[in-house]
Order: C-alpha cells, then sequence, then structure tokens
C-alpha cells in the first residue's frame, strides 16, 4: 500500500520522472503554523547535487499546497502537497527498457503490473519519492513540538556513522570512486525527550512500526536497535540495563530505549543499513527480455555513487511519521493546536 498510519495516515503518490510527486497527510490538526519556508532545509539535506557522491539531477522541490493550508495554517482537512519534476532524461531510460537493471525492481515491477508501469528512472518505485516522505516529516516534526508535548521537546537526529565500511566518510567514497562502482552506509537515528510508554504490543510495537517505516525508504536493508545484533553475543546480565531512578533513567542503553515494545524514557537509538547504489557504471550483465539473452551492459543516466549520504533526513522523517502517529494515538497532541 501506498499509505501508512492510523490517526497520523501519510499518503505517498506519482513517479520519478511524472509530471510531479506528492502526498497526503490526513488526521493532521487544525491550527498548525505551515508555510513554505518550513520544507527548505530538509528537502535541501535531501537534494542530491549538494555533495560528493550525489546525483547531478537538481529539482527546486518548491511544496505546493493543494489543499488543507488556509492563511498559512493547516485546516484540519487533508493536507495535499505537490513536489514538480522538472528536470528529467527519460531517454536514458527508453534506451534500455529491454535489459532491467539488477538491484532495481524493472523486472519485478513488470511482472506485477503486467507491462503498464511508468519504468523510467524507477517509476512509482524510485528514491524521488522521499521527498514526499521528507515532507510528511517535516508536519510530524512541528506536531512533535507542539504545545501539548511543549516540556517534552523531542529531538530526532539521523547522522551517517559508516560509509563503504569506513568511519570515514572520505575515505569510504574514494573507494568507490577508485573502483568506479557504488557504496552502500550506515545511518544512526536517536531521538531523545520521549515519554515513557509510547508503543502497543505486540504488533504495534515501537521496533515494529517503525521497522515498517523505515523500510519503505528504497535501498534500506537492515535495521537493528539499541546493541542490535551484537546483543546475541552477549551475557543476559551483561545486556540488562540496570533502572538507577524513578524517570526510569538506565545506566547502559543495549535496549535502544525500547523494552516489551514500549518507549522506556532513555534515547531511542536505532541504525539502518544501506545497500549501494543499484544503478553503477560498472559493466555487468542481465537478461535482456526481448531476446532471451544474457547481456553485458553499463546502467546509463545521472546516479547517486552512495545513496546513503542522502538517507539521514528521509531516516529522521519517517522516524517523526511513526512518533507523531503514536503521540496522537494516546491524545498527547490536540485535534487542534492553538499558539
Amino acid at each position: 500500500m501506498n499509505s501508512f498510519g492510523r490517526i497520523f495516515r501519510v499518503t505517498i503518490f506519482g513517479e520519478s520522472h511524472g509530471e510531479s510527486v506528492g502526498l497526503t497527510i490526513d488526521g493532521c490538526p487544525a491550527g498548525l503554523p505551515l508555510m513554505e519556508d518550513d520544507f527548505i532545509t530538509d528537502t535541501e539535506r535531501r537534494k542530491g547535487g549538494m555533495q560528493k557522491g550525489t546525483t547531478p539531477r537538481k529539482e527546486e522541490d518548491i511544496p505546493i499546497f493543494k489543499s488543507g493550508v488556509y492563511n498559512k495554517h493547516t485546516t484540519g482537512a487533508p493536507l495535499t502537497i505537490l513536489f514538480e519534476n522538472k528536470n528529467t532524461r527519460s531517454l536514458d531510460y527508453e534506451k534500455q527498457r529491454a535489459i532491467p537493471r539488477p538491484g532495481h525492481a524493472d523486472f519485478v515491477a513488470n511482472k506485477k503490473f503486467g507491462g503498464y508501469e511508468d519504468f523510467r528512472g524507477g517509476g512509482h518505485f524510485s528514491g524521488r519519492l522521499t521527498v514526499s516522505l521528507v515532507a510528511a516529516g517535516v508536519v510530524a516534526k512541528k506536531l512533535l513540538s507542539s504545545p501539548l508535548e511543549k516540556d517534552t521537546k523531542i529531538k530526532i537526529t539521523a547522522s551517517i556513522t559508516e560509509i563503504g565500511g569506513e568511519a570515514d566518510i572520505e575515505q569510504g567514497l574514494q573507494k568507490a570512486i577508485d573502483a568506479k562502482d557504488s557504496v552502500g552506509g550506515i545511518i544512526e537515528c536517536v531521538v531523545s525527550g520521549l515519554p515513557i510508554g509510547l508503543g502497543e504490543p505486540f504488533f504495534d510495537s515501537v521496533e515494529s512500526l517503525l521497522s515498517h517505516a523505515v523500510f519503505a525508504i528504497p535501498a534500506v536493508r537492515g535495521i537493528e536497535f539499541g546493541t542490535g545484533f551484537p546483543a546475541a553475543r552477549m551475557f543476559g546480565s551483561e545486556h540488562n540495563d540496570a533502572i538507577q531512578d524513578m524517570e526510569g533513567k538506565t545506566k547502559t542503553n543495549h535496549a535502544g530505549g525500547v523494552v516489551g515494545g514500549l518507549t522506556n524514557g532513555n534515547p531511542l537509538v536505532f541504525r539502518a543499513a544501506i545497500k549501494p547504489t543499484s544503478s553503477t557504471p560498472k559493466e555487468q550483465e542481465s537478461l535482456n527480455w526481448d531476446t532471451g539473452l544474457i547481456e553485458q551492459f553499463s546502467v546509463k543516466g545521472r546516479h547517486d555513487l552512495c545513496i546513503a549520504l542522502r538517507v539521514p533526513v528521509v531516516l529522521e522523517a519517517v522516524t517523526a511519521i511513526v512518533l507523531a502517529d503514536l503521540l496522537m494515538l494516546e491524545q498527547r497532541i490536540p485535534g487542534i493546536i492553538t499558539n
């Protein structure tokens, strides 16, 4: 499905080379101040062409409000925002249509939709749609700082911890440049200021909901909370986080701020593994479905050397979406925001 959330419900739509991509948020409270400038910081962080290792494709990404905003405040009606696609080069994809790209959804999308899918730039499966996630995250972040939660001061920060297996980002990128290939990375997200008890066991535990949302980000291949997989090699007495006060503060945070599927008042910590960009200049081979033969080919077009560079702001966004929905489920965010 293209929608996520129960009360703060986000729907994304559009294709990479279509007229536009966008989102609709149903359940956004009325009275939330919202204007074009609110989106600039995060949409700029997401853009390619801003740093070494990202695609040279540049889009303005100016939000166009189609519904749900009046007099610079949300109205309580469904909030719909568009982002136009103006810098596309569809011919690159027309030329290689017969050869589905390894690592992309070309082959499976063609089978699922019978050849009617928009394949240009990956169509609806493209990372281009992450601008819609980022925009929803902007709204969710504003809700997390709404009046009812002002004493909580929830802060979400995601950062790169590793690129191409290297803690030094430049060194990791250079490995890809030298190999004329692409690399992946690891992004860590930390959330502070969360109240105790967010989450609904079992199937709507905080980890379950976050994992669901995080895997909606193209290129994510894994997620771990707290100590993560190394916990499997620890003793129970070593892994347990000793509680130190009535606020739930613990001596260590191996659990990553979640116990029993509920937040425990400590920082929420998780990491996402991002695969190497599937579109790589390195020569590969794949099936030509017109001839039925395996062929050598090289992906043409404008692509990221390392897509992980653009993921931190998207990871923050989906985290904010999940937390806003959970806070609204517990009625910690009012239906009408008052300044």
